[in-house]
């Protein structure tokens, strides 16, 4: 496969390329809305792309594959090189949770003849960007008898879809006077479900019963996907906008798509690992969960989810040790595959202009994120950078050193920390997004091929 990594397109061979590129990628955010989604993916891709499951290889050779996955929700994929594991790997790191709604475990109610689902919203939002857009329903109910359902209503042109509804203007005078953090509570991000009319006066029997809607929605889901609501207690659904990713602008030159944050890095690394071959280091590509609530858990960075996966993979190439897995750790090189807030016009006074990334400009570099006096961030090696920049100039990879916004006006973190504690190199990698964090959000299409290129380059790191 041709990598165009030129902005301009000059022929019609590189515009089939990028335009390729940009089609699977668009799949991959409708087909990956939550978590366990990506991962089933990525397995499927990884299965057709030569990776075996580690569980069924017994001994590590050269140039095999492999993947490690953990409760359907984090997966990593090495291949592995000519040198010895202990003098470490190249390691493509992103994150596959997005800010969302969960639906809470005892979620339904009714409230005069309408039927919410109550939910708990995940990760840093604008509350109020949730309101009146049409939403799905993506996740798993598991059953006593340790069945496990997939749930996914919204996504098809014939299935409803849910809302959160929102005061009429002529009654939110009060409502316009609170600030955007507070005239929406987090308790009122409740989606509607269902509903029923009220009974009429003479409907005498109808207007006795109790939660008449409610009954008739737990009716419903019973008969269609066998669920009692017990059953919901041990379920994990998540709200997420409706519909399938767009080409933004008359030019197609943007992409509009929910979750971009982080699933742009995430596609350009996987695709990176089955598009490159491994020659003297084993290449990893790590994608991870919980990032958004401060990667936390088993399935997330601060989990030994890398350490483990790394220690199965050095069982079956050698006797393992400790020292051994301390050592590959310390010796590695990672791109923490993450993105960046797009430089918004609209909003300027929010950048630094010389230190922003832009929309076009190619994957963005943060030497260090964090916030304020650079609190929590993972301050990357300028020897490290400078061997980067060697191989993407070789390369004709186009990229941008950039940081988040303006001092004191806010910040954010990545993984990087959590990788940088073994000792290995890190750096912040990835592309720009307009509107982050918003329901639907904003990438260039160059950026997100110029991401791909950058990760692959990455790759033939000796």
């Amino acid at each position: 496969m041709k990598i165009l990594v030129f902005y301009h397109i000059t022929n019609k061979e590189e515009i089939f390329t990028m335009s390729s590129l940009i089609d699977e990628y668009k799949s991959f955010l409708n087909e990956g809305k939550t978590e366990r989604e990506c991962v089933r993916v990525i397995e499927a891709e990884a299965v057709k792309n030569g990776y075996k499951n580690i569980c069924d290889v017994e001994k590590l050779l050269p140039g095999d594959k492999v993947y490690v996955s953990k409760f359907g929700k984090v997966v990593a994929l090495f291949e592995i090189g000519t040198s010895r594991i202990e003098n470490g790997m190249n390691i493509l790191g992103a994150h596959i949770d997005s800010p969302r709604l969960d639906v809470k475990q005892n979620p339904v109610y009714e409230k005069d003849f309408i039927v919410y689902m109550n939910t708990h919203y995940y990760g840093g939002i604008k509350k109020y960007q949730w309101l009146t857009m049409p939403l799905a329903i993506h996740g798993v109910v598991c059953k006593k008898n340790g069945s496990v359902v997939n749930i996914c209503v919204g996504e098809k042109s014939d299935d409803p879809v849910f809302c959160i509804s929102d005061i009429l203007p002529h009654l939110a005078q009060k409502q316009m006077k609170e600030t955007a953090a507070d005239f929406i509570p987090g308790e009122n991000l409740d989606v509607i479900v269902a509903s029923d009319c009220p009974p009429c006066e003479s409907d005498k029997e109808k207007s006795k019963e109790k939660n008449p809607a409610k009954k008739a929605l737990l009716a419903l889901l019973k008969e269609t996907y066998g669920i009692e609501e017990k059953d919901l207690s041990s379920a994990e659904l998540e709200v997420v906008p409706a519909g399938e990713s767009r080409d933004l602008g008359f030019d197609r030159s943007l992409v509009l798509g929910y979750g971009q944050d982080d699933r742009s890095c995430a596609f350009t690394s996987v695709k990176a690992m089955f598009e490159t071959r491994a020659s003297v280091r084993t290449n990893c590509c790590v994608c991870v969960d919980k990032e958004e609530i401060g990667s936390v858990g088993a399935t997330g960075m601060g989990s030994h989810f890398l350490e483990n996966a790394v220690a199965e993979v050095i069982a079956r190439l050698e006797n393992y040790s400790d020292l051994t897995l301390r050592r590959c750790l310390n010796s590695s090189s990672m791109l923490s595959s993450d993105v960046n807030s797009a430089f918004d016009p609209l909003n300027a006074d929010l950048y630094d202009r010389e230190n922003a990334s832009f929309l076009g400009g190619g994957i963005v570099f943060n030497k260090y994120t964090g916030a304020r006096g650079k609190s929590g961030a993972s301050d990357a090696s300028p020897e490290f950078i400078a061997r980067l920049r060697n191989v993407l100039d070789r390369d004709g990879v186009k990229y941008q050193m950039a940081e988040l916004g303006k001092v004191d006006q806010g910040g954010g973190g990545t993984i990087a920390y959590l990788a940088a504690k073994y000792g290995m190199y890190v750096l912040d990698a990835g592309v720009a997004v307009l509107s982050m964090h918003a329901p639907w959000e904003i990438t260039s299409r160059s950026d997100i091929e110029q991401a791909f290129a950058a990760y692959r380059s990455f790759l033939t790191l000796e």
